[in-house]
């Protein structure tokens, strides 16, 4: 391994990989650590439309469109007393993927090394040095015993590493985890399981239970990736009655029958349940000195909308894209943090809310759909309408349209009311930061952050709107 890179990303999985692509396509040296040897397990199979936007703009579309993933047109929710489907066809991008992660982020990380990103697989990163707030070096260490050692200086880290989070965990120790999505996700893999003639095809189908929800994504291996999600105050409480993880997955599956009938005539073939918790928290700061934190080490909300690969890929876009014009001298280094800093947690808020809103489950899907119509650039007031506003935000195709037009300011003060009562405060507050720190909120030329937004022509980064330049997307 070289001693010195330009950019050093910590991560192999979607963030990382996305992130050191696109600056390399721009002509950057980076040098990519992944702590595992790829494929390596991972959840989080259901992707969003709005990853197409992020495969054609790193060059793997044709790769993963060959793959032969199974191809997502939309989702079906049995949620409280009432189901409805998402119908992506209607979308701009028509469709997703649901996927083995495992093969998704190899085929990433591949890609990458095509497009000139050195990358080390079973490396670990042991420690950091700084420069006052400023990472300089990495301190790594591979092989059987650690045996092969070594120091990495860099100008810029990229910290893509995870729930395990480099920068947040071991040394800004600044991750919050939220009251209201504290749940715990138990789940295994089944095959031979049915689809929905019903809904669109490939459709993740979302059902919930008295005590949480179901997830069932039909995977092309013909597995089907079937967990239950539950607030761990409740699934600590059936723990303490000596239930298993098998005894609260199938008394919980006994009271979906969305669930139920996909998986009567399947077979379980996991070798045991796969369990983890506490996993919706952002940082409370994500980027600073010489370093950008991009996807589960940024963040992660909860998985109910399938959105931890593009919140990775997202921030993987604003993240290259302010590096990038740092480094050509379009921006300053404080410049790029602060656009950084405010456009992630602009789609993180947004995507939170929503959450907030679905779990009020039997408030009726018309309050969800109000929800993201005040969330979404447009205004709708048939329910037709306020059904494609919903889509547009759950589909994550408006956090992208975010990157050229021009957002509404999150009306997230109002809509405090809607939140679960544990939350409603947070949220507030975080309205406040976010008027008082970040003011001036859009991405576009009328009220752009300190006049730059995302361009993508005629290369990646931060367009400044009194610019002459054409700031297309």
């Amino acid at each position: 391994m070289n001693s010195t890179t330009q950019i050093l990303v910590v991560g192999g999985g979607p963030a990382g990989s996305t992130t050191a692509t696109l600056l390399a396509r721009e002509g950057f040296d980076v040098t990519l650590i992944e702590k595992e040897v790829f494929p390596r397990y991972h959840i989080g199979e259901s992707l969003l439309p709005s990853c197409l936007e992020i495969l054609d703009l790193i060059g793997a579309r044709e790769k993963i469109e060959a793959y032969g993933f199974q191809r997502k047109d939309g989702g079906y929710f049995a949620w409280g007393n009432e189901s409805w489907e998402l119908d992506f066809t209607k979308l701009r991008h028509p469709y997703s993927f649901q996927v083995v992660r495992s093969e998704f982020d190899q085929l990433l990380l591949e890609h990458a090394k095509s497009q000139g990103v050195k990358v080390y697989e079973g490396t670990e990163i042991r420690g950091l040095t700084f420069d006052g707030e400023r990472p300089r070096s990495a301190i790594w260490a591979q092989g059987p015993g650690d045996t092969n050692t070594g120091e990495i200086s860099f100008d810029t880290l990229v910290d893509a590493s995870g729930r395990a989070g480099v920068m947040g965990m071991r040394y800004l120790k600044n991750r919050h985890y939220h009251d209201a999505f504290q749940n715990v996700a138990v789940w295994g893999y089944w095959r031979g399981a049915g689809r929905m003639s019903f809904a669109p095809d490939g459709a993740i189908a979302v059902g919930s239970v008295p005590d949480g929800w179901f997830w069932g994504i039909p995977l092309h291996n013909d597995t089907m990736s079937v967990g239950l999600v539950l607030h761990k105050t409740t699934f600590k409480e059936k723990r303490q009655q000596g239930k298993s993880l098998e005894q609260i997955y199938y008394e919980a599956m006994d009271e979906c029958p969305l669930i139920l009938d996909l998986l009567k005539n399947a077979t379980f073939v996991s070798e045991q349940m796969k369990v983890e918790q506490d996993y919706s928290y952002m940082s409370d700061k994500i980027s600073g000195p010489g370093y950008f934190m991009v996807g589960d080490a940024a963040c992660f909300i909860d998985p109910l909308l399938s959105t931890g690969v593009h919140l990775a890929t997202h921030g993987s876009m604003l993240a290259a894209a302010s590096i990038a014009s740092m480094y050509r001298g379009e921006v300053t280094e404080a410049q790029a943090l602060h656009f950084y800093e405010h456009s992630y947690r602009h789609a993180y808020l947004r995507l939170m809310v929503i959450v907030s809103g679905l779990y009020m489950q039997y408030r009726g899907k018309s309050n969800y759909f109000w929800q993201a119509q005040q969330l979404t650039h447009n205004d709708y007031s048939d329910a037709e309408a306020l059904n494609e506003a919903f889509l547009f935000v759950v589909s994550g195709i408006e956090d992208q349209n975010d990157v050229v037009d021009l957002p509404k300011e999150l009306p997230i003060e109002g809509m405090a009311g809607q939140l679960p009562p544990e939350e409603a405060e947070r949220a507030k507050a975080m309205y406040q930061v976010y008027h008082k720190v970040f003011l001036r909120s859009s991405m576009s030329a009328e009220t752009a952050i300190e006049g730059m937004y995302v361009t993508t022509r005629p290369h990646l980064g931060l367009a400044l709107a009194q610019s002459e330049r054409v700031m297309t997307a």
